[in-house]
């Protein structure tokens, strides 16, 4: 009887300074299924490494010394579409975690987190859904709720009630025309409305209106603290 052994998770870590890469390191190379399959200190070389491995999940710090992680997991994601982005970090600012979150990643957690936490995290990503560190769930939502008002203007939402509607949609992975056909518009209707909130939100890709809609970082977020 033949058994099919399933591929290891395959890891770029990325990050400054070597003691994280050599612990990260050490530690997932002892783990069942998952497979480091290189390191890099800074951006460009995360760049080329990722063009060149394919790996997939880049582990990824927010600040490197040749530039932002954020830009890093952008033009990484734009080359490697099928790679995950973890943003693994000791920076939990709010502004920080919003950027990092519309870059297109799929997750974002901090440096002290548990090594068994650490690997249901990857895990989670490579499984297609996204997360955040639950102990800043509760303080970025509200601040991603507060993101949708304009500054001197509390009272008036960023988005419109229409535009709002289709945060859930798209998050679910649903096609224009499916969407139009949910909320019984036309398909041209929809490619607007889209058109509106990526200007609204300055994001440019379709994977980041649905990183933004925080409550499939909510759901990731429980799901990650009660183990």
């Amino acid at each position: 009887m033949s058994t099919t052994k399933s591929k290891p998770i395959r890891l770029l870590i990325v990050d400054d300074h070597e003691v994280v890469r050599i612990g990260l390191g050490a530690v997932l190379a002892l783990t069942p299924g998952m497979k480091v399959v290189g390191q890099a200190s800074r951006k460009d070389e995360a760049k080329k490494l990722s063009l060149r491995l394919k790996p997939d999940v880049v582990l990824l710090d927010i600040r490197l010394p040749d530039g932002s992680g954020v830009d890093a997991a952008r033009e990484i994601l734009a080359d490697c579409p099928n790679t995950r982005v973890l943003f693994l970090t000791s920076f939990a600012d709010d502004h920080t975690v919003l950027e990092a979150i519309l870059s297109g990643a799929q997750g974002y957690i901090l440096k002290d987190i548990a090594s068994d936490a650490l690997v249901r995290a990857i895990k989670t990503v490579v499984s297609g859904q996204a997360l955040i560190d639950p102990r800043l769930t509760t303080h970025t939502l509200h601040w991603l709720k507060n993101f949708y008002t304009q500054p001197g203007q509390p009272k008036r939402p960023l988005l419109s009630s229409q535009e709002q509607r289709l945060l859930p949609l798209v998050a679910q992975g649903l096609t224009n025309k499916e969407i139009a056909v949910q909320l019984q518009l036309s398909e041209k209707t929809i490619k607007n409305y889209l058109a509106n909130i990526y200007s609204k939100l300055q994001i440019g890709r379709r994977s980041q209106v649905a990183a933004f809609y925080a409550g499939s970082f909510k759901a990731a977020g429980s799901s990650l603290a009660s183990h």
